[in-house]
């Protein structure tokens, strides 16, 4: 028999093109949208990254501002209490130098009574061992002579004292009465117009208003590069206030008020003259 050669020819079936096709498609398509999803990823890192940044920034400014504020606040409070010491100390001696004013306006009373008591009785064994007129006459100039200096006396302690046991004085003639006295120094002072400051002493005033129906007064006060307002204030009231190196006050009184007009005297213990020579010396 003869050799017969048998070819098959196998064809490919017609699904497989589409297919490939359809799965070509599907690939790109999954590679489009991973490309897309992760370059929105990393823009959306990069977001997260840039506000994270801006909120450790603004943390940052945050705790910075809060650490100044801290600063300030220990600064101020520690400022405060060396304030309220200084208040304090002042506090103690201005409550021994009243303790020490009534005292003194006690003995001083005291006094004024043991010579009244001690000219009565002179003036009594006076009369009763001599009948001249003569030595009556004697006796009445000696009687004339401590009644003056004993009405003298009453007429300074008619006039009002202050807490610190210091005579207020209500005019000119009262002020010279005090610096008779020898004890302080008084400067008397007339400030017409508001808001003008005047150097008096070792004080400037300045003149905010003035109330003639209630007989008030308002002024700031510098003392020493520190101003005081001082509101409402009322006549012959004494205002004290300190100056570096003294433990004694000084004090402004007004003692006359008008139409944004003021007149009274800056008083300053002679003490305080002399603590501040010697330190000014000794610099």
């Amino acid at each position: 028999m003869s050799e017969e050669r048998i070819i098959e020819t196998r064809t490919a079936p017609s699904w497989q093109l589409p297919a490939i096709i359809v799965f070509g498609l599907v690939a790109i398509g999954g590679l489009a949208f991973g490309y897309n999803a992760s370059t929105k990823l990393d823009t959306t890192q990069q977001s997260v990254a840039t506000q994270l940044k801006s909120a450790q920034q603004a943390e940052q400014q945050d705790l910075a501002s809060l650490k100044d504020r801290l600063t300030q606040d220990e600064k101020g409070n520690s400022d405060l209490q060396g304030d309220l010491k200084v208040v304090t100390d002042k506090l103690k001696i201005t409550q021994g130098q009243l303790k020490k004013a009534r005292m003194e306006s006690q003995q001083l009373n005291q006094d004024t009574t043991q010579k009244l008591t001690a000219l009565d009785s002179s003036v009594h064994t006076e009369l009763a061992t001599k009948a001249t007129s003569d030595d009556v006459k004697s006796v009445d100039t000696k009687v004339v002579g401590v009644r003056t200096d004993l009405d003298s006396t009453r007429d300074d302690l008619k006039m009002a004292r202050s807490e610190m046991g210091t005579l207020i004085a209500r005019n000119h003639d009262e002020i010279d009465q005090l610096r008779r006295l020898g004890e302080r120094e008084y400067v008397e002072f007339t400030i017409a117009g508001k808001n003008k400051p005047q150097k008096v002493g070792n004080v400037t005033v300045e003149l905010k208003g003035v109330n003639e129906k209630k007989n008030q007064f308002s002024v700031a006060m510098t003392v020493e590069d520190k101003r005081f307002d001082k509101k409402n204030r009322a006549l012959n009231e004494p205002i004290f206030f300190y100056t570096s190196g003294t433990k004694m006050p000084e004090e402004i009184v007004i003692n006359k008020v008008g139409k944004d007009t003021v007149s009274g005297y800056v008083s300053v213990p002679k003490a305080n003259a002399t603590a501040q020579n010697v330190s000014t010396s000794g610099r």
